[in-house]
């Protein structure tokens, strides 16, 4: 029996996709602040999905509470009370939350930065804003105090760090459009630095959870995105360092799925198997369900100029490194206009296929 007689592409697309998002992890944020320092807000404004409305939250201490959502690898602890008078029993029920996470063997369930939010309005730093950055930064955690609501600094982000010299850094932030009693209109800011600091202080191993979890940022999408791919050309290039048959030439189709299906995780494009099989396939042969390996090949060698002499014969290292590198990058392109022209939401499944179906049919040689 050859590879291609023996390649299962619905196995395939299952075990890619697991191993994706295996590799994806799942980072926690710690966000506190007082009453109407517009958390919620924030985070809608940095998360997919309207994250703080349509997330699942469930309690974990009297005042904080987790909120997740299915498809996100994200969880946001949200910590209120910091105005009130008996704060001492909210920081100790942090401490002990943090702690007890940090004592897992499991590295996803560790909190791995924290936002702290003061209003520029308050003009003020309070004493248990104090307290709980110690508490963090004394159990490892890196904080990052974010400044809402930011309309004119007058110092105030120096006060801050000034105040708080053990957090990692400050950074003014304006969540939304936001139109002042004089008709002049303040656009967004800050978002993107908030991003680009958060990910200087994720742990390695998480920073693409962080990257498809957040939808500001699509260029940073893009950039985790292309190291993928030259790690998957690399790979197609390695099982085809001695020329194989075509016949055989399937075997590097399992690596182009698990390409693609770590580029949908680290976009933050959630889909199933299902619809990850049926989008690959209408992709590759323009048809659904099962492929056989020789036309998903076949079709694959389109994409490079010249390489459907080979049919018949070999496949060498530097043709199965292109074929892989082209359509690894074409793929990134339409998900990056895709999430763009959203805003940063996520497209459908089949607003994918059908993008780069048409991406597709301008970088076939062969039709």
């Amino acid at each position: 029996m050859t590879v291609a007689e023996d390649f299962n592409f619905e196995a395939s697309v299952k075990d890619a996709l697991r191993e994706a998002f295996k590799e994806l992890g799942h980072v926690n944020v710690l966000i506190a602040g007082r009453t109407g320092v517009g958390k919620s807000t924030l985070i809608n404004a940095v998360f997919q999905g309207n994250f703080a409305t349509t997330g699942q939250g469930r309690p974990v201490t009297q005042d904080t509470r987790e909120i997740r959502k299915e498809g996100i690898p994200l969880s946001i602890f949200d910590t209120r009370g910091l105005e009130m008078a008996d704060f001492t029993k909210t920081l100790d029920a942090l401490k002990s939350l943090v702690s007890e996470r940090a004592r897992s063997s499991d590295s996803n369930q560790h909190i791995h930065v924290a936002w702290i939010c003061i209003a520029e309005d308050f003009r003020r730093v309070e004493p248990a804003e104090e307290e709980l950055v110690k508490m963090l930064v004394d159990r490892n955690i890196p904080v990052i105090v974010v400044i809402t609501k930011a309309r004119s600094d007058k110092g105030f982000r120096a006060t801050v760090l000034q105040i708080l010299p053990l957090v990692s850094n400050a950074v003014r932030v304006r969540a939304i459009e936001e139109v002042l009693d004089e008709g002049i209109v303040l656009p967004p800011m800050g978002l993107p630095d908030l991003v680009d600091l958060t990910m200087q202080v994720v742990p390695e191993g998480l920073k693409r959870a962080f990257t498809a979890a957040q939808k500001v940022d699509i260029e940073l999408k893009k950039t985790k995105s292309r190291a993928i791919v030259a790690g998957a050309a690399a790979s197609a290039a390695g099982m085809a360092a001695v020329p194989i048959p075509f016949s055989d030439a399937v075997a590097i189709v399992p690596i182009q799925v698990g390409m693609i299906a770590g580029i949908s995780a680290t976009f933050g494009l959630s889909i199933d198997k299902s619809s990850l099989s049926t989008m690959v396939g209408s992709i590759i042969t323009g048809a659904g369900g099962t492929f056989a390996g020789r036309t998903i090949v076949a079709s694959l060698l389109k994409m490079i100029p010249g390489a459907g002499s080979v049919v018949g014969g070999t496949i060498a290292a530097t043709t199965a490194a292109a074929i892989t590198t082209a359509f690894g990058e074409a793929y990134i392109a339409v998900l990056f206009i895709l999430f763009v022209n959203n805003n940063g939401e996520p497209p459908t499944s089949g607003e994918v296929a059908e993008a780069f179906k048409k991406k597709y049919s301008q970088l076939a040689i062969i039709k």
